[in-house]
């Protein structure tokens, strides 16, 4: 694959850590206007640092979008002459839709828009992926590049925007119920390191747990909490203070507002 991620910041960098060590992978270009921030990625062979987004794509077959959203139609417009049939579009941004994309490059291009999150720098993403009906020929091509990265899946374009609150947005929710734990175990009596391990290491087991096993999370907790025992106090106290609910509204003022950036 010859692939050019254009716009290489947090997000793109991280899926360019997740392609990187595929053998799947011809060369890959990283576009920035300040390339001296990716110098990293120049001990890979086959990654060539440019901040002219036209060389990319001259020399590249799969384009990655990840660029910020009020950027995005200008620099695809300045591209379009650039575009062959063969090119395959991938936008990874927030709330541009696919009809848009083809209103600017045609509704005969490989468009397909996937919602990645900051864990494929490490492999362990979840990639949410949507196509146009010329993209359906090249699903399997997708689901190969966000595998790399991690897991992924095929999703209708409209539940696009929700699985960016919970795949995108929820590694930042996540990690503040990871801060949150290791706060507790400070408080508990451990230095703040054991208690970032302890927290980190828990987590990670717990949704290891649930990925082997195939359990739902209520079949997991049963195991662990026995009669008149300190987990099922904690949990119980958890939930008076409003541990779910504040999840869920959470999620919900996410969504809310990824709406009404969509709508801009």
């Amino acid at each position: 694959m010859k692939v050019a991620i254009i716009g290489a910041g947090s997000l793109g960098q991280s899926i360019a850590k997740g392609l990187v060590t595929t053998s799947a992978l011809t060369t890959l270009y990283l576009t920035k206007r300040n390339v001296n921030s990716i110098k990293g990625f120049e001990e890979f062979d086959n990654v060539q640092l440019t901040s002219d987004n036209a060389l990319a794509v001259k020399n590249s077959d799969i384009l990655i979008f990840a660029v910020q959203p009020r950027h995005f139609e200008a620099i695809l417009k300045d591209l379009k002459p650039l575009l062959n049939k063969n090119h395959v579009i991938i936008s990874v941004i927030t709330g541009f839709a696919i009809s848009r994309i083809e209103d600017i490059v045609g509704i005969d291009s490989f468009v397909i828009r996937a919602m990645p999150n900051t864990a494929a720098s490490v492999g362990q993403s979840m990639t949410c992926i949507s196509v146009n009906e010329m993209a359906k020929a090249k699903v399997e091509l997708a689901k190969t590049i966000f595998n790399c990265m991690g897991r992924s899946m095929i999703i209708p374009e409209e539940q696009l925007q929700a699985a960016t609150v919970i795949c995108a947005s929820g590694i930042a929710f996540w990690m503040r119920l990871i801060r949150a734990t290791t706060q507790g175990a400070i408080q508990l009596g451990f230095e703040a390191h054991e208690a970032h391990e302890l927290a980190m290491q828990t987590c990670f087991g717990a949704a290891t747990l649930l990925k082997e096993s195939g359990k739902h999370p209520e079949e997991e907790i049963d195991r662990v909490t026995t009669p008149s025992g300190c987990t099922i106090e904690g949990l119980n106290e958890m939930e008076h203070q409003g541990l779910s609910s504040s999840l869920i509204k959470g999620i919900n003022a996410s969504f809310e507002k990824i709406n009404q950036i969509k709508t801009k």
